[in-house]
């Protein structure tokens, strides 16, 4: 195996997408540090199985989701999020609270989605991959990845109380 540093750096800058998608399956940050971990420990362990050339991000994508349906996330972390009481009594004093109760709304609601659902809307609407790359990425059609979009993203406006 050659060591290419470049795999490590390329794969350090997408961290924070990494994180931001593992945190948005999982539903929480705790556990989408350790999906984002066990994720980078799959990658670097099998960094020969990644071919020069193609698109890094996508195949990071690509063990992360497997890794987070192996573990059984999609079941077993459906866990809701809540303001704490005291940000709760300081809201509106400086508008940050309301953007964290805004957040914690949104996140409750994608934790409500069927977990293909919120697949296919934090790839599209949260990372902006195209419809056939995030198809590509969950192993789907592009059309069925389309309805699952469609389907997600009007849940989310139902149960964010706007029209869909």
């Amino acid at each position: 195996m050659t060591l290419n540093p470049s795999f490590e750096q390329d794969l350090l800058a997408l961290l924070p997408r990494l994180r931001r998608f593992a945190v948005g399956l999982c539903g929480n940050p705790a556990d989408g540090d350790d999906l984002c971990q066990m994720s980078l420990e799959r990658a670097l362990a099998n960094r020969d199985r990644w071919r020069e050339g193609t698109r890094l991000d996508s195949w990071m994508y690509r063990i992360m989701r497997n890794l987070w349906i192996d573990e059984g996330r999609a079941t077993t972390r459906r866990r809701e999020t809540f303001v704490t009481e005291e940000a709760g009594l300081s809201v509106g004093s400086d508008g940050a609270q309301e953007a964290v109760v805004e957040l914690s709304l949104v996140d409750r609601a994608m934790q409500q989605l069927p977990a293909d659902q919120r697949e296919a809307v934090l790839l599209v609407m949260v990372e902006g991959y195209g419809y056939r790359e995030a198809a590509e990425i969950v192993g789907c059609p592009v059309g069925t990845l389309n309805s699952r979009l469609v389907r997600g993203r009007d849940a989310l406006l139902t149960l964010l109380g706007e029209k869909a």
